[in-house]
């Protein structure tokens, strides 16, 4: 028997006086956030007859989630981070703010602080023995003028799967680096192929979508956060075609636009040319900033991110 108090008048003034909507002090924003959250978790303990047991059972599980620190692995698995993005694709459509690269999910992964290079860069330390990459493109506006001194911002994974400062077996900012776009908007960088990855096996969030029938498994990808003074921030990440995960991403952060086609070659002329011997591999991907005069656009959303202030 199902049986539900929520809506009578008791239970909603206890919802109230829970969030905080009777005293004076606090954040409103707060209490407005918390009542939706105790209205609606009231609401599936009803509607879905959850038992004692399966309560104290999410509990722990957010214990296990925050102390494995896999809550914005979570987020992303399960979408959320995705349908932000989707939100604000829809208010852009809505007031005409098209054109420009796409956006997608950030991840848990950047850390701030990477060097600063002028017009390119090498992000590896060459410890891991991954095919050489050379990436390269131009920074432009929606008008296609190239944007001189744009930064590109760009942090991936190794041949393993793990990033630098949550790798500690990596050199610090290992695969990470800031390039300043030279007076044509163009960045180059020599780097290595990353390998997409999965979420730890023994982990809380593999362990939620085993329950839901699904992997955990991102394709390789690379991550970029694009500015220019009087543009609108990007924050995006590009996939690499051929990935057997290209379009079954976990964190559902493919988009058909940001599919970097990658050649590989054993051509020994162009290698020698490039300075390195054997096989490579070269992507060549433009990014196109929309133009802003709003200074809140201009920078990234703030959130808690490793070595920022």
């Amino acid at each position: 028997m199902n049986v539900r108090i929520s809506h009578t008048a008791s239970a909603q003034q206890f919802l109230e006086e829970a969030s905080g909507q009777f005293t004076e002090g606090g954040n409103p924003r707060a209490k407005a956030i918390i009542y939706r959250i105790l209205r609606d978790s009231v609401n599936i303990i009803e509607d879905l007859e959850i038992t004692p047991e399966e309560f104290w059972k999410a509990v722990n599980y957010l214990n296990v989630l925050g102390a494995r620190q896999e809550a914005g692995l979570l987020a992303a698995g399960l979408g959320l981070e995705h349908y932000l993005d989707l939100l604000m694709d829809a208010a852009d459509e809505q007031v005409g703010k098209t054109g420009g690269t796409p956006r997608t999910i950030e991840g848990p992964l950047y850390v701030a602080g990477a060097p600063l290079s002028q017009g390119e860069a090498r992000l590896d330390d060459g410890v891991d023995p991954g095919v050489v990459l050379f990436m390269q493109g131009q920074v432009r506006n929606t008008a296609g003028e190239p944007l001189a001194g744009a930064i590109v911002d760009v942090w991936h994974a190794n041949t393993g799967g793990t990033y630098s400062y949550f790798d500690g077996s990596q050199s610090e900012f290992n695969l990470r680096r800031r390039i300043v776009t030279d007076a044509e908007g163009r960045y180059r960088f020599r780097s290595i192929v990353p390998s997409g990855y999965g979420c730890p096996p023994d982990g809380p969030t593999q362990q939620l979508l085993d329950q839901l029938g699904r992997h955990g498994q991102r394709p390789a990808h690379i991550h970029f956060f694009i500015s220019a003074d009087d543009h609108r921030h990007l924050t995006t990440q590009i996939n690499l075609d051929g990935d057997q995960y290209l379009h079954d991403d976990f964190a559902y952060a493919t988009r058909d636009e940001l599919i970097a086609q990658i050649t590989f070659s054993e051509d020994q002329a162009r290698a020698k040319a490039l300075g390195v011997s054997g096989r490579f591999a070269e992507i060549e991907f433009d990014f196109t900033l929309q133009s802003s005069a709003q200074p809140q656009e201009q920078q990234r959303h703030e959130r808690v991110r490793a070595l920022e202030d």
